[in-house]
């Protein structure tokens, strides 16, 4: 795990200085970027003020900061109040440390279905995927990502109590953290159905905690809101934000081809595609059930929710078991071609890096 950690860290910080110097060269300061950048800016202000602010982006699009789940400015919160730092910096630390604590439950997934090579491997793509400089920012997926890989674990190594603790504080990360209460529940409806319901009480314990986040959120909202089961999904339509089956996806995709020439909508949807393509991997590699649903309903977010389309990427983030089937042919290349395995690595760490500080520095699109 040192090894992994270690290669994780040295890949992430090389491309904060590939990013710094950009800024730099462009007369921005590098931690203002990272630290208060589009969504960033709404957490940082839930964890100053709380929750209440509405901006009227035109007569049908109401930007309203209930849309965001409270476990990340909750942190900050703390972080601020216990440490001298100012909000961004501690929301920067945050979400430092849950990358860190995400990669080290990344890599006791991948050691324990396929070896520590194929787990240092997966830690250290997902540390160079397009938007893992999104890892890097005062952003939610670090949090959501470190809850999940843990919870996935202790669902692998059958601990079920605390696979429902961290996927309900998974879901109360952001509103795709019920795919990890998802991964729990079906483990345990499987286990129940392969056991003919002889399974401890630790199962019904965990999969009672799953969904206890992310229902208790969107059930306050829609306490707050005069709508208790539409009150929060009201809140995103409010946004653009709604699950139309890939409608507003192929809407945007078809203008995008016809109308514009933007260099970061063409690499979401190369983005997406493979995304796509690795699942049907995952699938043909027959993964443990719990990897296979966590990755699958993640995908159908990212697939079938419209607006912000920029975004899609980085709502995969937290979707690492699609990688698998790339970290093992990484590995199995590494030990035939040596020589060509680290010309790949080096491909994906210059795509990663140039990418990463363009979305930063210069792209005018949510990240």
């Amino acid at each position: 795990m040192g090894t992994a950690l270690g290669l994780f860290l040295a890949a992430r910080l090389l491309g904060v200085a590939a990013l710094a110097a950009v800024s730099w060269a462009a007369g921005r300061h590098p931690l203002a970027l990272l630290g208060r950048s589009w969504d960033s800016l709404w957490y940082l202000g839930i964890a100053a003020h709380g929750y209440g602010r509405t901006v009227h982006h035109n007569p049908t699009v109401v930007y309203s900061d209930l849309a965001f789940f409270p476990l990340y400015p909750a942190l900050v919160r703390a972080a601020t109040v216990l440490g001298p730092l100012s909000a961004g910096a501690s929301g920067l630390i945050v979400s430092w440390t849950a990358a860190a604590v995400a990669a080290c439950g990344i890599y006791a997934v991948g050691a324990r279905l396929h070896g520590r090579a194929v787990g240092t491997a997966l830690v250290l793509l997902w540390g160079l995927l397009p938007h893992s400089v999104v890892l890097s920012m005062a952003y939610t997926e670090p949090v959501l990502t470190a809850f999940a890989a843990w919870s996935l674990y202790a669902l692998l190594t059958g601990r079920w109590v605390w696979a429902g603790a961290l996927a309900a504080l998974a879901g109360a990360a952001r509103p795709n953290g019920f795919a990890v209460a998802a991964a729990v529940l079906a483990t345990a409806a499987y286990e129940v159905w392969r056991q003919r319901g002889k399974v401890t009480h630790r199962l019904w314990t965990g999969a009672a905690l799953a969904p206890a986040g992310w229902a208790g959120y969107v059930l306050w909202v829609g306490h707050r809101r005069g709508d208790l089961l539409g009150g929060y999904f009201e809140v995103q339509r409010e946004w653009g934000s709604r699950f139309d089956f890939g409608r507003g996806s192929v809407h945007f995709i078809r203008h995008m081809l016809l109308h514009e020439d933007r260099f970061v909508s063409p690499m979401t949807m190369v983005i997406v595609a493979a995304a796509v393509v690795l699942y049907a991997l995952l699938l043909a590699d027959r993964a443990p059930l719990p990897l296979v649903v966590h990755s699958g309903v993640l995908l159908l977010v990212a697939l079938g929710g419209s607006g912000f389309f920029e975004s899609k990427p980085r709502f995969l983030l937290p979707a690492f078991p699609l990688l698998l089937p790339l970290a093992r042919a990484l590995v199995r290349t590494a030990r035939a071609r040596p020589g060509h395995a680290t010309v790949v690595v080096a491909a994906l760490a210059g795509l990663s890096f140039a990418y990463g500080a363009y979305l930063v520095v210069f792209a005018h699109t949510p990240l």
